[in-house]
C-alpha cells in the first residue's frame, strides 16, 4: 500500500518507534508526533492537549491512518497525576478522534489489558467481555476507548475508528525504564550487589508482547480496514497478545539463566490480593486474539526467550 501516509502519536516512545518502522517497511510515508524528543522533521512537536496543534498536524501531514500510541501508561504515575492523566488519555483522545472522524481518517487507539479486572478463572478475555478496571490507568484507557467509538459513531463513521488492546510490552528500549519488562534486567543486576534483597511478584500472570509485533499488527489492521468497502461491518475492538506467560519473578529467573547470573537475592512474593483491600490487583488479564484472527490478520509473536537470548548482549556489563 505504497503512497499512503500514516501519522503515529507518541512516535518517540517504546511502542511508537516500532509502529513507525512497521509502516516504513511497507513503503508508507510516515510522520510521528512527540514532545520532549521531537526533532521537528520526521517527528513533529505536538502538544496533544492543545486542539489547535492536533488539527494543524493532521492538516499538514494529511494521513490516511493514525495510530494513537501516546498515553500516560504507567499506573503509578497515573495515580500521582490523575488530572494530567485524564487530560492526555481521555480528553486529548476525544479531540483527536473528533478531528480524524471529520477528515475521514482511519484511527487505531492503543488500549490495554488493564481494562479487565483479571480475576482468577476469568481469562482469556474476549474483545466483547465486560471491562472492569481496577486502577486509574485502566479506567482512563477504557474511557479513551469510549470516546473514540462515540466520536466516530456520532460522525456517522462507525468502523473508521477502532481500539487495539495490548498487554505489557517489551522490545528495543532507549532506557530500560521504558518497559516494565526491560527494567527487570536492572533488578537482576542489582541482585548481584552484596547485601541486596529484592521482593518480586510471583503471583500475577503477564503476557509480555514485543513492540515490533504490535507495530506489524497496526500496519496490517490499517491495510485491512482501509481496503474494506464497509468498515461498519468490521470489529470495533481488537486485541493482540503473546501466549508467553510469566510472573515478574519468572522473568527474572529467565534473565538470570540467560545472563549466567544468580538471582538468590530476589525473593518470590506469592501473596495474592488482600480480600479486604479497596483496590484489587489483576491476576490474569490474558487477551483473546479471536477478533484479529477472524480478519485473517497474523497474530504470531516473537518467542520471548529467543528474543532476549538474541538481544541480551545489549545488557552485558
Amino acid at each position: 500500500m505504497s503512497g499512503k501516509t500514516a501519522l503515529v502519536t507518541g512516535a518517540t516512545g517504546l511502542l511508537g518507534r516500532q509502529v513507525v518502522r512497521a509502516f516504513e517497511r511497507s513503503n508508507w510515508n510516515v510522520k510521528g508526533t512527540g514532545y520532549s524528543r521531537a526533532d521537528g522533521l520526521s517527528i513533529l512537536k505536538v502538544d496533544l492537549v492543545n486542539a489547535e496543534e492536533i488539527a494543524a498536524a493532521l492538516d499538514s501531514v494529511k494521513p490516511q491512518a493514525v495510530v494513537h500510541c501516546a498515553a500516560n501508561r504507567f499506573p503509578d504515575k497515573c495515580d500521582k497525576d490523575p488530572e494530567g492523566t485524564r487530560a492526555l488519555n481521555v480528553e486529548a483522545t476525544r479531540r483527536l478522534a473528533s478531528f480524524c472522524a471529520a477528515r475521514n481518517i482511519f484511527l487505531i487507539y492503543i488500549s490495554t489489558d488493564y481494562v479487565f479486572p483479571g480475576m482468577p478463572g476469568d481469562a482469556p478475555y474476549e474483545a466483547d467481555a465486560k471491562p472492569q478496571p481496577t486502577n486509574l490507568y485502566g479506567q482512563t484507557k477504557l474511557d479513551g476507548e469510549g470516546v473514540i467509538l462515540a466520536e466516530y459513531q456520532n460522525a456517522g463513521k462507525a468502523g473508521l475508528g477502532v481500539v487495539l488492546r495490548v498487554p505489557v510490552l517489551y522490545g528495543d528500549a532507549e532506557m530500560p525504564n521504558e518497559s516494565a519488562v526491560n527494567i527487570l534486567m536492572e533488578s537482576v543486576w542489582k541482585a548481584q550487589e552484596p547485601g541486596t534483597k529484592i521482593k518480586m511478584d510471583h503471583w500475577a500472570l503477564r503476557y509480555p508482547t514485543n513492540t515490533e509485533d504490535v507495530g506489524r499488527v497496526c500496519h496490517d489492521i490499517s491495510v485491512k480496514y482501509l481496503g474494506s468497502d464497509d468498515t461498519s461491518k468490521l470489529p470495533l475492538i481488537l486485541q493482540f497478545s503473546s501466549e508467553d506467560k510469566f510472573t515478574k519473578y519468572g522473568i527474572c529467573q529467565l534473565f538470570g539463566e540467560i545472563m549466567g547470573l544468580s538471582i538468590a537475592a530476589i525473593e518470590p512474593n506469592t501473596e495474592g490480593n488482600d480480600p479486604n483491600a479497596s483496590v484489587q490487583r489483576p491476576y490474569d488479564c490474558h487477551l483473546s486474539t479471536k477478533a484479529l484472527k477472524s480478519l485473517g490478520i497474523d497474530v504470531s509473536t516473537q518467542d520471548f526467550t529467543g528474543w532476549w537470548r538474541w538481544n541480551v548482549r545489549a545488557f552485558r556489563k
